[in-house]
């Protein structure tokens, strides 16, 4: 079995995921998982969402890998079993108690145990499959010789999930106070907010006011940034170390970039399995979203993984500009998201196919006026071309 398995913070991103190509998709309900920010699901939602994936092939896997307080333990019987209710398949747990309680309550259900677990070793695998569990999310930290010990000595019908992009966490397996302790927002219960990407500096006790650099560079430094992880060069090697499911950090992230990314990914893996060789225009797509510098985490050479202390900036080499609703007689009907002019450098990602170049002959804002410039966000926009392309493609500028 492979798998993608791409993240839904909200229903646009989910059907981003399934319109670009994701197995599988993991969201989270109005509780219980480690993306608080993210729009998440009620029960009503989830089960839109349930059967719109179901409808599609797609598997759909809920989180509920926070650490529950005793008030929120007592109120998961009643959560689990109205998730069971609207259809999910898997749920993502990394709490002794829930991983009972979802066996109790929900039994239909996999259990899928989670990284902020931190599952390292096979013994660990072992004991949570005598448990009920059907799959281990790895922890960030197991190294691709270490799965390979871990495959071999747990059953055969065990799954092994690891992830292959998005943002690492400085702390292990995510298990982290800092958030907690300086802003009240435990990182546990998915209120992460992030304060390892801060800028610090030192400063000594007698003399308040005065910031000292920590390293050479007199702006200060970033001690804790960690790099972003993208192992779309290796997945070949991951899938000889046993590994099944490949998944996309991101349940905060925008459409376009859960689109772009598991466009980039499913396409690589439909490659790898025909045993072909990856185009460069596919691992070159993982450029086109908001980054840090990337790295390929603690697969290989663990000084790869090293934090970035100069800035906690992002980069990015295209915009996100709008999203093609239809094409009929020549003209194109779209939804324009961002800034952009005609004579922009503009692109059309579609599904599992390279960026096709788009130049508008004539474009019309939403009252049939001709425009040069779209600036309106939101707005229903009409291009005249020849070009067709797939029904709710993406629309983007590239800035290199």
């Amino acid at each position: 079995m492979i798998e993608l398995l791409a993240p839904a913070g909200d229903f646009e991103c989910l059907e981003a995921a399934i319109n670009y190509g994701c197995d599988a998709v993991y969201l989270g309900g109005k509780g219980y998982g480690m993306r608080a920010a993210s729009k998440n699901f009620d029960f009503d939602e989830l089960k839109k969402a349930a059967d719109l994936a179901h409808s599609k092939g797609v598997r759909v896997h809920l989180t509920c890998n926070t650490l529950p307080s005793n008030d929120e333990t007592d109120r998961f019987p009643d959560f689990i079993k109205n998730a069971e209710t609207a259809g999910v398949d898997a749920v993502i747990v990394c709490d002794m108690g829930v991983m009972g309680m979802v066996k109790k309550y929900a039994p239909s259900l996999e259990l899928h145990v989670s990284t902020q677990f931190g599952i390292v070793n096979y013994a660990a695998a072992n004991e949570l499959y005598n448990l009920g569990a059907k799959r281990v999310v790895l922890s960030r930290e197991v190294d691709i010789e270490n799965i390979k010990r871990i495959r071999e000595k747990i059953p055969d019908d065990m799954e092994i999930e690891a992830f292959v992009h998005g943002a690492m966490c400085v702390s292990f397996s995510g298990r982290c106070l800092l958030s907690a302790y300086m802003t009240g927002r435990d990182a546990n219960k998915g209120e992460c907010a992030q304060p390892c990407r801060w800028k610090y500096s030192l400063m000594e006790e007698k003399r308040p006011g005065q910031y000292f650099p920590v390293s050479e560079d007199d702006n200060g430094t970033y001690i804790l940034n960690a790099k972003d992880m993208c192992m779309i060069h290796h997945l070949d090697k991951l899938i000889e170390a046993g590994v099944g499911s490949f998944k996309i950090e991101g349940r905060a992230k925008s459409a376009y970039y859960v689109a772009t990314v598991t466009n980039a990914y499913s396409t690589a893996l439909r490659y790898i399995k025909e045993g072909k060789q990856v185009p460069d225009w596919v691992e070159n797509e993982v450029y086109n979203v908001s980054h840090r510098e990337y790295c390929t985490g603690f697969y290989f050479n663990r000084e790869d993984a090293e934090e970035i202390y100069s800035h906690s900036g992002y980069e990015r080499d295209c915009d996100f500009v709008g999203t093609i609703d239809r094409c009929e007689n020549g003209k194109i009907y779209l939804t324009q998201r961002n800034y952009f002019t005609v004579n922009d450098d503009l692109e059309v990602l579609m599904p599992n196919k390279e960026p096709v170049k788009f130049k508008p002959k004539a474009l019309y804002n939403s009252e049939g006026q001709e425009i040069t410039v779209a600036n309106k966000a939101t707005e229903k926009l009409t291009a005249l071309c020849d070009d067709k392309f797939t029904d709710n493609s993406i629309l983007r500028r590239v800035n290199k």
